[in-house]
């Protein structure tokens, strides 16, 4: 007898899948427990079935159909025009409508037969599963349904195979047989992941058996995102949920940065290459040509909510009270109440329909300022509500904010840190640092920054790549990366001055959304990096300053990427430098061998 077994299975916990039933067959037999997995033979096709090659006997039938219903209908045509009656047939005539319907018949079972095919065959593979599948096969059968939750490839890589086997996972990191009940559990689904650390009281113990739990239920490994090293008490509450580990993102300096007088060593977090050296180099040009000067135009954070009224002349009477400068004082008491840092700048109201959209603007001191602002609007609608009962408040954002979406409303009137940032550029430096000339940098400005973006509709994008700048200082520092879409809107400017000889360069950013305290700020290492640029947490002599200085440094960063990636495409550069600092050279087979 052909016995066969199966693979054996990989270290660490695996996921157990049953064999495909089209290829093995599981006879019971009562005079023994041993099964008995045989290779069925290949499934029978019709076409086994024809005495004449297929491509043959199809050209026949389709022949013989349209030839007798040709004839049949000449035939046909003849009897009216002579008036004989259709019933009465010849022997040809006979013949004909047998050929016709015999043609059709098999026509109709080629263009069906793999429908019909694996209908039968699937009927019947299922009503010999119900038979002859025992207990624990079912069991099997019931786990690998319960793996058609994840994604196509990870099932394709969960299954062990003769030709493909599953990567082992690693040993269990569990240190205690409680932990490993835990985690069993947590398979299970009788005790919620995202209850671990209440249960617990340990966070990092929770992310380890999170962890994993993950693995188990995934049967993919985490080998290589860390998990010690990190306070997970930190972020509890706060941050992130649920966490297994963290990821590791280089932090490179660029700088330094000669602002306002002030020079700063600007932490980028990226793992694009090239970026930071790029950043530094046009640090070196700002400095090298007496610095830049940054100007903080507008601070304030918005939240605008929706409601619905009746009718619009109801909506319309709200908006005219709310954009009454003697109601102004009143609403600003009750907004104020929310925080000791939270003022009331103004209200901006629009409307659709029956519904009325108020843009609500505050500072938040040296807080980004969304939960504060969102405090102050909801005491607001309360307050409302009895002066206007039949207002109904849909939702606390009704997207006029407008909050990590590009938008004409930011662009236009600004949110968080409205800044200007602007240098001139010698043209020595110009020509030594940048590699390139003044009127080439202005001329490629307008092309490419200006008209360029406008042929491409941007919004709020007529630079070169301020969201690079941006996103790296943001990760490094602890802001919101999805605030990324709205802090990067810059208009970057580029002016030959000084009778044509010196460069003025200058980017406007209306809508820098950034913070020192709260969120993200206060974990360890974006704690240090704002240690390094001197605005950590919140200023006591002037609240606001930290976050106001801290959005200059990320306009002033931009005014170098800019101005080095301008010059870099001015001097056809982009792809050299590019090639060399975003490409690694090492063998990669060798590192993993």
């Amino acid at each position: 007898m052909d016995v066969r077994r199966r693979p054996p299975k990989p270290p660490g916990p695996t996921i157990a899948v049953p064999p495909n039933h089209h290829q093995h067959r599981l006879h019971r037999k009562s005079s023994s427990s041993v099964v008995d997995r045989r290779t069925p033979s290949p499934t029978p096709k019709a076409s086994d079935a024809l005495p004449l090659p297929l491509y043959l006997t199809n050209g026949i039938f389709f022949t013989l159909f349209f030839a007798v219903a040709y004839y049949l209908l000449n035939r046909w045509r003849d009897k009216i025009r002579t008036s004989t009656p259709l019933h009465v047939l010849t022997l040809s005539e006979l013949a004909a409508i047998i050929s016709l319907i015999a043609s059709f018949i098999y026509l109709l079972g080629f263009f069906g037969i793999d429908f019909v095919q694996s209908f039968i065959a699937r009927a019947s593979n299922e009503a010999w599963d119900d038979d002859v599948v025992g207990d624990a096969d079912r069991f099997l059968l019931q786990e690998d349904r319960r793996l058609a939750r994840f994604p196509p490839a990870a099932i394709d890589c969960a299954i062990p195979s003769v030709s493909k086997m599953m990567d082992p996972l690693p040993p269990p990191v569990i240190s205690s047989e409680e932990d490993e009940e835990i985690v069993k559990s947590v398979v299970s689904g009788s005790v919620p992941s995202y209850s671990l650390e209440s249960k617990l009281g340990d966070c990092h113990r929770a992310a380890s058996i999170r962890r994993e739990a993950v693995q188990r239920l995934t049967g993919r490994s985490l080998v290589g995102m860390p998990l010690d090293g990190f306070d997970y008490d930190s972020i509890l509450g706060q941050c992130c949920e649920m966490p297994v580990g963290y990821v590791q993102i280089p932090v490179g300096i660029a700088g330094p940065l000669l602002l306002n007088g002030y020079e700063y060593s600007v932490p980028m977090a990226t793992t694009e290459g090239c970026l930071v050296a790029s950043t530094n180099r046009g640090c070196k040009a700002i400095y090298a040509s007496g610095g830049a000067t940054s100007i903080v135009l507008r601070d304030g954070m918005t939240r605008a909510p929706v409601v619905r009224f009746p009718t619009a002349k109801k909506a319309s009477e709200l908006k005219f009270f709310m954009e009454d400068s003697a109601n102004f004082d009143t609403l600003s008491v009750f907004f104020n109440k929310s925080s000791r840092f939270a003022r009331l700048q103004g209200i901006q109201c629009s409307i659709a329909g029956k519904n009325l959209y108020m843009r609500f603007s505050c500072s938040t001191g040296d807080a980004m300022g969304m939960n504060m602002v969102s405090k102050g609007v909801q005491n607001v609608l309360e307050f409302l509500q009895n002066d206007f009962p039949d207002m109904d408040v849909i939702g606390i954002s009704g997207n006029f904010c407008s909050d990590k979406k590009p938008a004409a409303v930011n662009w236009i009137e600004g949110r968080g840190k409205s800044v200007v940032c602007e240098a001139i550029i010698s043209e020595e430096v110009v020509r030594n640092v940048l590699k390139t000339t003044v009127p080439a940098l202005v001329e490629l400005n307008v092309l490419k920054n200006l008209a360029g973006s406008a042929v491409a509709g941007s919004l709020g994008g007529f630079n070169a790549h301020a969201a690079n700048i941006v996103s790296a200082v943001f990760i490094a520092t602890g802001q919101d990366p999805a605030q990324n879409i709205e802090s990067s809107h810059c208009i970057t400017m580029m002016e030959a001055v000084n009778d044509g000889k010196d460069l003025h360069v200058s980017v406007t950013m209306p809508s820098i959304e950034v913070g020192t305290v709260g969120g993200g700020t206060q974990l360890a290492s974006q704690s240090a990096c704002l240690n390094l640029l001197g605005v950590k947490g919140a200023s006591k002599e002037s609240p606001g300053s930290n976050s106001r200085l801290l959005a200059s440094i990320v306009a002033g960063s931009v005014l170098a990427g800019e101005l080095s990636l301008m010059s870099a495409i001015s001097a056809g550069q982009l792809v050299k430098s590019h090639m060399k600092y975003n490409r690694s050279s090492r063998d990669v087979s060798k590192m993993v061998s």
